[in-house]
């Protein structure tokens, strides 16, 4: 029952967090001092960037990055914000899946461990209780193999003096 909610609910998370993506790229550019922070990480990024994509196609990377203008840099950084607050939040639901599966995994591996005990104690008590079977036999037999023949036939000494007792009468 469980499971299905938590999915439920991931996905719910993860369909919410895009219009909560859009709603902040829009509003990345309304407050200066977050303008500013935010066109020096758009900056950071299309330096990073460029300078990759000319490594992989062989390009030379000492030559000077023109810097991106203000607005494409605001809408850049914009971009980049959303996306990493969409991956963050679908990142952050897999962890808790994970989680979640790892603890039900331990406890259904406890539960296994603690079946286990539970059987091996189950396993010592019978085999005490067999070991006790066994000398409560041998001291029958013991007894048995005393009395002899009329102790088989359910005949005891008391008996068989009663019987002698009669017949001597």
């Amino acid at each position: 029952m469980l499971l299905p909610v938590v999915k439920l609910g991931s996905l719910v998370l993860r369909t919410l967090s895009k219009p909560i993506a859009s709603r902040l790229k829009q509003q990345t550019g309304n407050y200066p001092r977050f303008r500013e922070y935010i066109i020096g990480l758009a900056q950071a990024n299309h330096r990073f960037t460029t300078t990759i994509q000319r490594r992989l196609y062989g390009q030379a990377t000492d030559v000077k990055i023109r810097p991106l203008n203000e607005e494409k840099a605001v809408q850049a950084a914009a971009d980049l914000i959303g996306e990493l607050f969409v991956f963050s939040v679908a990142g952050a639901a897999i962890i808790f899946e994970v989680q979640r599966s790892a603890r039900s995994e331990a406890r259904k591996e406890e539960s296994r461990r603690q079946e286990l005990e539970a059987m091996k104690q189950k396993e010592q008590e019978l085999a005490k209780e067999l070991e006790l079977l066994k000398v409560k036999l041998d001291e029958l037999e013991h007894l048995a193999r005393g009395r002899g023949l009329l102790s088989i036939f359910g005949v005891t000494h008391g008996q068989e003096s009663l019987k002698s007792n009669k017949q001597i009468i």
